[in-house]
């Protein structure tokens, strides 16, 4: 009679997981978890810095991996269960505490639509990753979708203006946030940066321009970190008519 060893029984190799690229989005999870018990406390502020700071870690995980040789399937998979936290569910739930939950059913479910876009929107992108052109993006992305949410939360609670007229607050969290879902599902054309080579060099006006970013950024972060989504959002439409134009253009020449 023989009796199984340890190695034995468990032939295979044991599973693992790389520590690095998955301990950034880690964090990308606990910020959004993070942004949602500040709404819930009624810190709307520190709700949106914290989407905004997942926006970071989330740019941050992808590029550690790649530079460490250290992309799996394991990691793509809990990046993307990462960003439906963080840029589906937070950006809906803030948006829903912070003036939508006035507006009744009506409330609850725009903040539902733009969660539920957000997952639509992440499981598009991975079942087409292998197919679609990495120059460009189909659907405004849901972390630039979260930073027109949060974004505006941020600029409208920094801002005491509207404080004594709560019915144009939530209508405009109410557009804000339905038209940020309806962006993430359509199919406007978004440019992804990824062709971009920084080891390059650059004119010396770039640098200047960049170090002005950073000074205005610096002045007024909410109001400069939405005003840039924003630009980023209309660049869809544009740069989709623009492909369609020149589509246009080669098949009656």
């Amino acid at each position: 009679m023989s009796v199984e060893t340890p190695e034995q029984e468990n032939p295979g190799p044991r599973r693992r997981v790389f520590l690095l690229p998955n301990l950034f989005t880690t964090g990308v999870l606990f910020s959004g978890f993070f942004a949602v018990v500040s709404a819930i406390n009624g810190d709307f502020i520190t709700a949106a810095i914290a989407v905004f700071v997942a926006m970071v870690l989330d740019g941050l995980d992808g590029r550690v991996a790649r530079l460490t040789n250290t992309q799996s399937e394991f990691g793509a998979q809990y990046d993307s269960l990462s960003d439906l936290v963080a840029f589906g569910l937070a950006p809906a739930l803030i948006a829903y505490l912070w003036q939508l939950q006035e507006l009744g059913n009506l409330g609850w479910v725009a903040a539902f639509f733009y969660a539920t876009a957000a997952a639509l929107r992440l499981a598009r992108f991975n079942a087409r990753l292998a197919a679609t052109d990495k120059r460009f993006f189909q659907g405004l992305p849901s972390p630039a979708s979260a930073a027109l949410v949060v974004g505006t939360v941020w600029v409208m609670e920094d801002m005491s203006a509207l404080a004594d007229t709560p019915m144009v607050l939530m209508i405009i969290a109410l557009v804000v946030t339905v038209t940020a879902g309806a962006l993430m599902v359509s199919n406007l054309t978004y440019s992804s940066f990824k062709d971009m080579d920084f080891r390059h060099r650059v004119p010396f006006f770039a640098m200047l321009a960049v170090v002005g970013a950073l000074m205005l950024a610096a002045l007024d972060p909410p109001k400069v970190l939405l005003t840039g989504f924003l630009l980023y959002a209309l660049s869809g439409p544009l740069l989709t008519l623009e492909r369609w134009r020149r589509h246009r253009s080669r098949r009656t020449s």
